[in-house]
């Protein structure tokens, strides 16, 4: 995704992150940038139609320096040379409903197309469900899974504005779906998931990233079908090192007698035109996955 696509990091240091998000420009905490600014406080000051303001760990509220600013909004971009859509909001969660530190793993499904055209494609902890969109408009039969019956009315929604049907939305929880589809046999082509540190299900069952991670890992391996595939697993959470994915997906490979080939591990990143990169999580993922000999 372009700088002057669906978003644009515009500058970020002192706990903070300047952002353009379509035409709202948004200023967010960032507790990993610790660098100086590049920007001068009033340009960001001149910049920003809203800041974001904590009012507990998990809760905050947004700030407007222009009264029309708009609780929600659609932004219009491009991937892949195919316009994209995605409406967005000023959620009290700091998130407006796009990540765009994913768009590296949005490219890697539309490069291998091919592997999952016609084919089931899991999106785990879904949200708004752009990877979702996107799997769809690489061919694929995505599955979208999210716990909060919101937030996927919000991906079904953005599945609206970009004209794309053929898409199974399920509020459920994510482990426990994971569970279910095994022993119906079922298989996919792609997953992806992108699971937080902690959250519940809806009816109440408790996710743990240090605790059910290796078990998620384990579960969704054997969902996949063996051959070329697409694999991406991805976190934000707890600080993890790209070390410790490596080394969950190795031992349960291992274990599995299986190889995969293609494997990449990582950082993702937000880049700036000019200025400094901003870490914004650790990625696992791989393109075939076969029985070792």
């Amino acid at each position: 995704m372009g700088p002057n696509a669906l978003y644009e990091l515009l500058d970020s240091g002192e706990g903070w992150k300047l952002e353009r998000f379509g035409t709202l420009v948004c200023a967010r905490p960032e507790p990993q940038a610790l660098w100086q600014k590049r920007l001068p406080e009033s340009e960001w000051k001149h910049r920003a139609h809203v800041w974001y303001r904590a009012r507990s760990s998990h809760s905050g509220v947004w700030e407007r320096s222009q009264t029309l600013v708009p609780d929600s909004w659609v932004a219009e971009g491009e991937l892949a040379g195919r316009p994209l859509r995605v409406r967005l909001a000023l959620t009290a969660f700091k998130h407006v409903g796009l990540f765009p530190e994913q768009a590296d793993n949005w490219n890697y499904i539309i490069n291998r197309a091919s592997y999952i055209q016609n084919k089931p494609f899991l999106n785990l902890f879904g949200y708004t469900g752009v990877a979702t969109l996107v799997a769809r408009m690489a061919g694929a039969q995505p599955v979208h899974v999210d716990a909060v019956k919101q937030v996927v009315r919000w991906a079904s929604e953005n599945a609206i504005l970009n004209d794309l049907d053929g898409i199974r939305w399920l509020v459920d929880d994510a482990l426990s779906f994971v569970r279910r589809e095994l022993r119906r046999g079922r298989r996919y082509a792609g997953i992806i998931m992108d699971p937080p540190a902690f959250g519940h299900g809806p009816r109440g069952e408790s996710w743990k990233l240090d605790e059910h991670l290796d078990e998620l890992v384990s579960l969704s391996l054997q969902l996949l079908e063996p051959g070329p595939c697409v694999y991406i697993l991805n976190t934000y959470s707890l600080g993890f090192s790209p070390v410790v994915l490596l080394n969950i997906l190795t031992r349960r490979l291992e274990m599995m007698h299986l190889n995969v080939l293609g494997l990449e591990v990582g950082e993702l990143l937000l880049k700036p035109r000019e200025g400094m990169p901003l870490p914004a999580g650790i990625f696992i993922r791989f393109d075939a996955l076969e029985k070792s000999l």
